[in-house]
């Protein structure tokens, strides 16, 4: 065509030769051919052409760009796998490879679920392909390190001796009759049928001082669990139950699978308190997020927003506590086996603290026995024996804290 271009003596048809060899359009190539006079068509031709060539050197521009960042990409990776068969020549494993071989490890003997260790490789599988500095690092990081701390395996054993759990809930708590009953019962069946028993769900209702949150430890000691506990006293978002999804700056999981993490194993026994303070706002009803954990029915597959996988909850023994039951919505109470605690008599109060209240005011106060007898040792001559500083208190006495200085149903106040 430029040969040709070149022996065109006639300015027409050189313009016709030109614009047949551009790729222009109907309407501008119609343009062209209309336009009679050979000047004319010559200097809107030359327009159309420098707008070609603009486009072109744009081009041009751009693939140049795009080559070299390939070309830099390309270096890059081959001096990065170089560098890599040189360090592990020389014994020099490179940091970053080491760590993602210790979280392929770890997920392989995390004991996960199928379906979660897939998951947990596919993250990998993304963290691997992805440099440490771009920001979803960071991100996918986090989110395998939450699902490597959660328990998926390990768990206690359960105490065998029914003996030994009711010494322990006597040890720890006076009276009380009917709760320690209820434990005692659900270890005698739990021996019988074994892991197909399903773990209760009791919510303790009593006014303040009764002890049903330290009820909940004693509860934990006597089975041989462990113990967590989280206050849902005032909070109004769901999100604080079931977290948020990672796709919001900060995302981390609720307070049910940090608490899980914090437990380290699949049965610990989980207080759930003041659970008749829960609230709601544009925020969501956690009342109903926590309907999903306290069904026996639904919990085995339990699901976080953040985690996004299903979390078995179903050998978790849940206890919560409220004072009042009226506040509790109907489904939710339909879900727990609710035992109502009253308040202690004048001669319940009166055992309580004899055996629990004194003592432990004793030595919390420095007046113990064992503890006035130390510092008897390091008295250097100075009379200072037990009977001189040790204290007292008779049965009158406490009658009268309970009859005159306290008026309530529990103990708080009297202690």
């Amino acid at each position: 065509s430029y040969i040709m271009a070149m022996n065109v003596d006639e300015p027409g048809w050189l313009a016709d030769l030109i614009a047949s060899t551009l790729p222009l359009d109907v309407p501008r190539r119609q343009e062209i051919l209309e336009t009679i006079d050979p000047e004319e068509r010559l200097r809107r031709l030359s327009i159309m052409l420098t707008q070609e060539l603009d486009v072109l050197e744009l081009e041009t521009r751009i693939h140049t760009q795009v080559q070299k960042e390939v070309d830099k990409s390309q270096r890059e990776f081959f001096l990065r796998e170089q560098m890599k068969a040189i360090q592990r020549e020389l014994g020099q494993e490179d940091p970053l490879q080491r760590e993602l071989l210790e979280l392929r490890e770890r997920i392989l003997h995390a004991g996960m679920p199928e379906k979660v260790q897939l998951k947990a490789f596919d993250e990998l599988e993304r963290m691997e392909a992805m440099s440490p500095a771009a920001p979803e690092y960071s991100v996918l990081r986090t989110y395998l390190d939450w699902l490597l701390d959660l328990p998926w395996a390990q768990q206690t054993d359960d105490t065998d001796s029914l003996i030994d759990a009711a010494h322990t809930l006597d040890a720890n708590h006076y009276g009380l009759p009917r709760i320690k009953e209820r434990m005692l019962e659900f270890m005698a069946v739990r021996q019988l049928a074994g892991p197909r028993l399903k773990s209760p769900i009791l919510c303790f209702v009593g006014p303040p001082g009764v002890g049903k949150t330290s009820l909940g430890r004693s509860i934990a000691e006597a089975l041989g669990r462990h113990f967590v506990r989280i206050s849902l006293g005032g909070i109004h978002d769901e999100a604080e139950i079931r977290g948020h999804r990672r796709t919001y700056i900060g995302a981390l999981p609720g307070r049910i699978i940090k608490a899980m993490k914090d437990a380290g194993t699949i049965n610990p026994v989980f207080m759930l308190d003041e659970i008749d303070k829960l609230g709601s706002d544009f925020r969501g009803d956690p009342s109903a997020a926590l309907l999903e954990v306290l069904d026996p029915e639904q919990n085995n597959a339990f699901t976080d927003h953040y985690l996004d996988i299903p979390y078995d909850l179903s050998r978790v023994m849940f206890v919560t506590t409220a004072n009042l039951l009226d506040p509790i919505p109907p489904p939710l109470r339909d879900r727990m086996e609710v035992i109502q605690l009253p308040g202690y008599t004048e001669e319940e109060k009166l055992q309580i603290a004899r055996q629990f209240l004194v003592p432990k005011q004793l030595e919390a106060n420095g007046l113990a026995p064992e503890l006035l007898d130390t510092l008897d040792e390091h008295s250097n001559g100075v009379d200072m024996t037990p009977e001189h500083y040790n204290v007292q208190f008779g049965e009158k006495a406490l009658r009268h804290l309970i009859r005159h200085y306290t008026y309530e149903a529990g103990v708080r106040n009297l202690e």
